[in-house]
């Protein structure tokens, strides 16, 4: 469950630092004072998509930390991802131009990370989510989300996209069977040439390398054999000139001893220049003209050139090509067997239906467990005899998301037909047809901490009662946090914190206060009672709260 909060400046937060509690927990105050902002807070932490006007004005950044007990399976998801599993601490800074950094337990972490953990830790419902509810992805998604077929359903989709292209495939052979042969023997003949091109990028250095040298050899030669006289055939040359001054200085370094370093500093020049002479002879006796092989290098290297200017492709990139043509080679050859390509196609088909059918039976199973349950909710919510059904209307041949479509179908009223949800005409209908699929799914989830952003919006009376009655039932189960505007829900809470937004210095701050008893009262009495609070109102707060 959510154990702490901590907000700094957030939108219209300063500085907040909340400690929840287990139960349900309503979050109350006038409109605009900041109540869904903490959601808002929260949702960052757990990986949403940042935005720098949620940097609080005249700041540099916001940042929210949101810190959570551990089970067992987000432990073994935080040691699996080398995070330390001791505890779960999300950490998320916005600055000013909307960048964004995250850590988990203080280790750098991507947002997939952040909301790969957020699985395990809550769920987060919003005011308007049942109108996401009349899209057909998101019907398909919350039922394979509450069959557990998410992972399959993904397998499906990957083999109908095989399946499809296989056939794609055919039928472009079948239509253009000319064409595809004159591009095979194109081809054919192309790997041939490459192939017997044998390019190796190593061995294209080495050859490089050579023939540099090879085309030089003369020039290498005449100039070894210039700095060799030089330095010590001529007769004027460095050594014999280097010897008679070193001779010179020997010889009066009796009479001025600080002749001694130059003298010294001659015959290490000496030294040097006699290991030059050793090496340069070595050199202009190993190095020979080859015009043999350097006629084979220039053929090679003239070979590989004239392929990749044909090709219109780098040296280095030959080897690609010669991938690249046999794959298409492969295939063309492929398509030009019908009865191959054919059964290629049919095992792909096969997969798909084996798994689309494995998905299929996990969606039946869990339509009609998931209908029975909001059925059943509907009831609760004073929507007697309304009845709700989820319809698996197969497709001929199936598609990318399996071999039915999936629509959600409501009678609202006894007596009345079944309809498509998208055409539920009643917005107060809709909204707790909504709510019962949200309770229902959050209680059918893993998540420890169930947050509800406004979702009693629609309702009031009777039914935001029995809203009430269902968290509260929710919270003994699950931590239940509800943003809420109804007196009825807030009554039936665990615990109430009041959110309200006061000017500091012209600006204006969300503080957080936490309700006592009479505290309660007084906050209910508001929700009841509007500007003016009579002790009429605060008697009828408290017998809700009783």
């Amino acid at each position: 469950m959510l154990r702490r909060l901590f907000i700094k400046n957030f939108v219209i937060v300063d500085r907040l630092e909340l400690d929840f509690e287990a139960g349900f927990g309503a979050l109350t105050g006038e409109t605009g004072a900041g109540k869904s902002i903490l959601v808002d807070a929260l949702s960052l932490a757990l990986g949403e998509r940042a935005d720098a006007a949620v940097v609080r004005q005249g700041a540099d950044k916001a940042e929210v930390a949101a810190e959570f007990d551990v089970a067992d399976d987000l432990a073994a998801w935080l040691k699996g991802n080398d995070f330390d599993c001791d505890t779960c601490l999300l950490r998320r800074i916005v600055d000013v131009s909307g960048r964004s950094r995250a850590t988990i337990n203080g280790s750098p972490a991507t947002l997939a990370q952040l909301r790969l953990a957020a699985e395990f830790l809550a769920d987060i419902h919003g005011q308007h989510a049942y109108h996401a509810l009349l899209r057909p992805q998101a019907q398909r998604q919350l039922l394979d989300a509450q069959a557990g077929a998410l992972p399959l359903a993904t397998e499906t989709a990957e083999r109908f996209r095989a399946w499809r292209s296989l056939r794609e495939a055919r039928e472009r052979a079948e239509l253009d069977v000319s064409a595809a042969a004159q591009e095979r023997e194109m081809l054919d003949w192309q790997t041939k040439e490459l192939r017997t091109l044998a390019f190796d990028p190593v061995r294209w250095q080495d050859d490089n390398q050579e023939h540099r040298r090879l085309a030089h050899a003369a020039s290498l030669l005449e100039g070894a054999g210039v700095a060799l006289a030089l330095l010590d055939e001529n007769e004027a040359a460095a050594t014999s000139q280097l010897d008679e001054a070193s001779s010179r200085l020997k010889s009066i370094t009796e009479y001025d001893a600080t002749l001694k370093e130059p003298a010294e500093l001659i015959e290490a020049a000496r030294i040097q220049i006699d290991e030059a002479v050793h090496m340069l002879s070595r050199y202009r006796e190993r190095l020979d003209l080859e015009p043999e092989r350097l006629a084979e290098l220039e053929a090679r290297i003239e070979a590989v050139t004239a392929a990749a200017r044909k090709y219109r492709v780098a040296a280095g990139e030959l080897p690609d090509l010669l991938t690249r043509c046999q794959l298409r080679l492969a295939e063309l050859t492929l398509a030009a067997d019908p009865a191959a390509l054919a059964a290629k196609e049919n095992a792909a088909r096969a997969a798909y239906e084996e798994v689309a059918g494995r998905l299929s039976e996990c969606r039946r199973r869990t339509a009609g467990e998931l209908a029975g349950a909001v059925t059943t909710g509907m009831q609760q919510l004073a929507m007697t005899g309304g009845r709700f059904e989820i319809g698996l209307e197969p497709l001929s041949e199936g598609g990318v998301h399996g071999l039915e479509e999936i629509c959600f179908l409501v009678a609202a009223n006894a007596g009345q037909p079944l309809r498509s949800l998208a055409k539920v005409a009643s917005g107060g209908e809709l909204s707790r047809i909504g709510l019962a699929i949200q309770v229902i799914a959050s209680c059918a989830g893993q998540a420890p901490t169930l947050i509800f952003d406004e979702v009693d919006v629609g309702i009031g009376g009777r039914v935001a009662e029995i809203v009430g009655r269902m968290l509260r039932q929710l919270g003994q189960e699950r931590q239940v946090l509800c943003v809420t505007h109804l007196p009825q829900v807030a009554a039936k809470a665990d615990w109430q914190w009041s959110i309200v937004k006061e000017s500091v210095a012209g600006q204006a701050i969300s503080r957080v206060e936490v309700l006592a008893d009479e505290d309660r009262v007084e906050e209910l009495a508001r929700m009841l009672g509007g500007v003016t609070i009579t002790e009429t109102t605060r008697q009828h707060a408290r017998e809700m709260l009783g």
